[in-house]
């Protein structure tokens, strides 16, 4: 049973709509508005049904009018009818009111509740009519097989009675030949094997006068074949391949015995030499930058250590864009190609089904090799195909370029974010409340989350805005380590003498084994006390199906509820991008004890600059959560952070 069913407009306004009188109306509003912002507007329309609550919305697309059609029902239930009434449904209403859409007076009255009553039950009966009848088994006496007895299921060779096998000519053979090799059980075997010495005696004198014999047994036919050779060699080369059979056997032996071993030239073995290092002739003492003074903020940092000074204010204000070559940014997408086979104007034509599917089909393929997800390019081209049914396409336009600049549109779509992404912003706004602005970084083994916290750790100072790093990565050797060297090189770059004696990186750490929640939750408290205006909390890098450490991130996120989320992921991975974002957000939700746990709110992507235009992860990250891309990670230094640009990579993959 349907609790809600709407006829709505693509810019939002509704034609008609049916409500059932037990459901709530802002139950179903709410679930409708989710489904467009979540689905319509991120032109994600290859999904087949999509959740909301405890409700389940499946819709279908009019794009001669442009219109969407809802159906709204409890998720629990499994509706198959739903498919097929929403086609009827479509077909009945824009025929009904074809001259009052196309004229676009969508103020006036649509009254279709006659018609979509009378459609609703023939679905629902057409359902009853098939779950009452099942189809019951056949009784034993309706069967074919009882009407068969049991000579008439046994089958005979040649005739009623069964036929004795006959022994096959060369078993015979064989058997006859087992007999000559007992000549000590009877006469009977002796007469066998002189008729058997007989049989073969003829059978040489057949091979020596023909030189070839029928083959009717391989055993005999070996035995031929051997005795002919044997009749060729004569007996002088038989004696000189025996002699130089056992001559290559015994040579090495007596060589080795009689050989005296030269002596060989003694080599005197020189010492290790030491290793001379670049110093400029200085001692192993000139190494000990060790402070005597006790202080252990500077401790590590070499006297003569100058920073580049280049990187100072390069990254003041807002992330730039990425950074394409001009040959990458001029990519468009164009009609020839691998698509120009299906080049070919059918102006004034309503598109079908398989007008698109052919240009679907290349398009899913070549998505697949710019490193999109199969499952999320099969997505996008589904929905690609929805969009574009029943379409009228002008004279000049053709079945390819209007697929690709559908694709094209809906991809930057999918790329732009669908919230305001400023977090200078954000952490001033937070500065203004008495707290510090949070963000935690999440995700597996390997993908760059420390270093790109130290990035985005130099764009925050850049801003004047004091940063406390909490190493919550108490798992892996060295991580506290290296986030400590960085904390130091970033403290070089923009001293305290120029920020009122005020260092602007601090490391907050506790060692190794410890609780990293607990210590995210410490790290808060003193940037609280001590004005810090960020405060970046890094993480254990761990694998998706890794319970107890999936475990431990929800209570870190949980526990301390930050502002800002990163899944922190390569641009390389092309499926597993998929099964990491989808099972740590299923961990972040299945292990946290809260009513609305959180989730990632946002990617950073990084070693964006290995792939050159392979760029598909950054498609399926986003289809997966539906977050956008905050920042990219581009390069080794501290200034390679940058912001996405949707046009660019969309380019890039559709070239």
């Amino acid at each position: 049973m349907l609790d809600f069913f709407a006829v709505i407009t693509k810019g939002g306004l509704v034609l008609w709509y049916f409500q059932d009188a037990a459901q709530q109306l802002k139950t179903s509003i709410d679930a409708i508005n989710a489904l467009i912002r979540n689905v319509v507007l991120q032109e994600r329309g290859g999904e087949n049904i999509f959740s909301h609550g405890s409700l389940a919305l499946k819709q279908h697309l009019d794009n001669e009018f442009d219109l969407l059609f809802v159906a709204v029902y409890q998720n629990i239930l499994q509706l198959s009818y739903v498919d097929k009434f929403l086609l009827d449904i479509q077909r009945e209403f824009t025929n009904c009111f074809r001259e009052q859409l196309r004229q676009g007076f969508y103020y006036e009255s649509f009254d279709f509740g006659a018609e979509y009553k009378r459609i609703l039950k023939q679905a629902e009966s057409l359902t009853k009519i098939i779950k009452a009848e099942p189809r019951k088994p056949r009784t034993f006496e309706e069967s074919e097989k009882s009407k068969k007895t049991v000579n008439s299921m046994i089958k005979h060779r040649g005739g009623d009675q069964v036929q004795p096998k006959k022994p096959s000519k060369k078993k015979e053979g064989k058997s006859k030949k087992q007999e000559c090799n007992n000549n000590s059980k009877g006469s009977q075997v002796e007469e066998v094997g002189e008729e058997d010495d007989e049989e073969e005696e003829r059978e040489n004198e057949e091979l020596v006068v023909n030189g070839s014999a029928v083959e009717e047994n391989k055993e005999d036919d070996v035995t031929a074949l051997d005795n002919n050779d044997e009749n060729e060699l004569d007996e002088e080369t038989l004696r000189k391949n025996r002699e130089k059979m056992f001559g290559k056997r015994s040579t090495p032996k007596a060589a080795k015995i009689n050989s005296t071993k030269s002596p060989k030239p003694t080599k005197v073995k020189k010492g290790k030499e030491g290793t001379v290092w670049d110093l400029g002739g200085k001692d192993s003492t000139s190494l000990d930058y060790s402070s005597k003074s006790g202080d252990s903020t500077r401790s590590s940092l070499r006297p003569d250590f100058l920073p580049d000074q280049s990187q100072i204010g390069t990254l003041s204000g807002n992330v730039r864009d990425m950074d394409m070559t001009k040959d990458e940014s001029k990519k468009k997408a164009s009609s020839g190609g691998m698509f120009s086979m299906f080049r070919g104007l059918v102006g004034g034509k309503t598109l079908t089904e398989a007008d698109v599917t052919p240009v679907l089909d290349k398009l899913k393929d070549h998505l697949i090799g710019k490193n999109v997800a199969s499952d999320i390019a099969g997505k996008l081209t589904n929905s690609v195909g929805e969009q574009l049914k029943g379409k009228v396409i002008g004279t000049f336009e053709g079945v390819t370029s209007t697929v690709r600049k559908t694709l094209t549109n809906s991809l930057v779509k999918l790329l732009t974010p669908g919230r305001r992404l400023d977090i200078l912003r954000d952490v001033m706004e937070a500065k203004n409340s008495g707290r510090p602005y949070t963000m935690a970084f999440c995700g597996v083994n390997g993908v760059g989350k420390s270093t790109n916290l130290a990035k985005i750790t130099f764009w925050l100072i850049e801003n004047n805005l004091r940063v406390m790093i909490a190493a919550c990565d108490t798992f892996r050797a060295g991580a506290v380590e290296q986030l400590r060297t960085h904390t130091h090189h970033l403290n070089a770059l923009h001293p305290p003498e120029k920020h009122h004696g005020n260092y602007m990186v601090h490391l907050f750490e506790q060692g190794y084994g410890k609780d990293a929640a607990g210590i995210a939750r410490h790290a808060i408290d003193y940037a609280r006390k001590n004005n810090y205006d960020v405060v970046l909390i890094d993480t254990a890098g761990r694998m998706q199906d890794n319970e107890p450490l999936m475990r431990a991130l929800a209570k870190l996120i949980m526990v301390n509820e930050p502002d800002l989320t990163l899944f922190v992921g390569e641009a390389l991975v092309g499926n597993e991008a998929v099964d990491q974002l989808v099972k740590f957000n299923r961990a972040l939700a299945d292990h946290s004890t809260s009513a609305k746990p959180q989730k990632i709110d946002g990617i950073l992507l990084t070693k964006f600059d290995t792939i050159d235009d392979k760029v598909g992860a950054a498609i399926s990250m986003t289809y997966i959560t539906g977050q956008p891309i905050v920042f990219i990670g581009t390069g080794q230094t501290y200034t390679d952070l940058r912001r996405l640009d949707a046009e660019a990579v969309v380019n890039a993959l559709m070239s």
